[in-house]
């Protein structure tokens, strides 16, 4: 007997993103568990789709089979109440929430509530709910009524990596990896440096730079008004073997997020065994080991200076943090595990 889901995601599944990422792969080793997957494009234009688009992804989803399960991505599955509730009597129904849409920086407030207001009801028509982390699991469950029994937590896996070799230049070279969107806070990150300009440091940026090209503009702004064009490199998203040649030659990651649902490019970092200079927002705490980092409050540029500049003068103090990071990435889970806990959804739903 085939075992067949649909895997709906808006737009391109190759969008250089870390939930992009983690769906790419899930499809990839739940195919290796002996799954078939048919990959539904639900169009572009999500979290904020025009009627049309709501209409077009809304038809490619009725067209589904009925009784084949049906996985939506989280950007496109809380903005389709009315079409969850349409589905929800003949799929088992199963959303994908890498991070609630009322989280993303940038959003007044009446956006936040609507987006709150939407996904909770959107939540409520689903069999199960797959998350990436703990903390995402315990906040659907207290902020938007999702069962506990409902919600399967498949972390993102990680692949074995060479340890970064780093840099031997005296400059310490610091890595940030994500796309450029102001919940990322490459804001802070860029106000943080602005004050080490007597320490010896260069930061490479690599990230998606089209998914909100305001928050781009406002990044190259900021650094042109901070004077360090010669010390920051934005190099807008690269392929994966750029990535792990960035990862190798970098001596520290660091990030200065507003929220995390997991935080990809934080465990990637860790499986290089970088030590990581990031916040306390969202599910970081549990990706980042203690010993392999610090982490400060979210919007504290001063803080996240104090870190940058404690860690860039202590040689001794990186070298300890990257052998914590090296013996942590032992524990991180495998993307084959991942995928069965992810399988199980469809299998719980039945």
């Amino acid at each position: 007997m085939v075992r067949r889901v649909a895997f709906a995601v808006p737009g391109d599944l190759a969008t250089p993103t870390g939930g992009y990422a983690y769906d790419r792969r899930m499809i990839t080793e739940l195919e290796c568990l002996g799954w078939k997957i048919d990959l539904v494009n639900l169009g572009e234009g999500f979290p904020r789709p025009s009627q049309e688009q709501r209409k077009a992804a809304q038809e490619r989803l009725i067209a589904i089979a009925a009784g084949c399960p049906i996985v939506i991505d989280g950007l496109a599955y809380g903005v389709l109440p009315e079409v969850a509730l349409e589905l929800c009597p003949r799929h088992r129904l199963i959303a994908l929430v890498h991070h609630p849409l009322a989280l993303e920086s940038g959003l007044s407030a009446a956006q936040a509530d609507e987006f709150r207001a939407s996904e909770h009801a959107a939540l409520a028509a689903a069999s199960r709910v797959i998350v990436t982390s703990a903390t995402t699991a315990r906040l659907l469950a207290a902020d938007y009524g999702v069962p506990a029994d409902h919600i399967v937590v498949a972390c993102p896996g990680s692949d074995s990596a060479p340890a970064a070799h780093g840099s031997n230049d005296g400059i310490v070279r610091l890595l940030a990896i994500g796309a450029m969107v102001p919940r990322k806070g490459f804001d802070v990150l860029i106000a943080a440096l602005a004050t080490l300009a007597d320490l010896p440091w260069h930061l490479t940026i690599a990230g998606d730079r089209r998914r909100d090209p305001d928050a781009a503009a406002q990044l190259d702004a900021d650094i042109v008004r901070c004077k360090l064009s010669h010390r920051v490199a934005v190099l807008g998203a690269v392929s994966r073997e750029r990535i792990a040649e960035l990862y190798a030659g970098a001596d520290l990651f660091t990030l200065a997020s507003r929220f995390e649902g997991y935080g990809m490019a934080f465990s990637e970092a860790i499986a290089h065994g970088l030590p990581v200079i990031g916040t306390t927002a969202g599910a970081i705490l549990e990706t980042v080991p203690a010993r392999a980092g610090v982490l400060v409050a979210p919007d504290d540029a001063a803080a996240l200076a104090m870190a940058l500049r404690r860690v860039i003068e202590n040689p001794d103090e990186r070298r300890r943090m990257a052998a914590s990071a090296r013996a942590a990435a032992q524990a991180l889970p495998s993307w084959q595990d991942s995928a069965k806990l992810f399988a199980r959804a469809f299998e719980d739903a039945a």
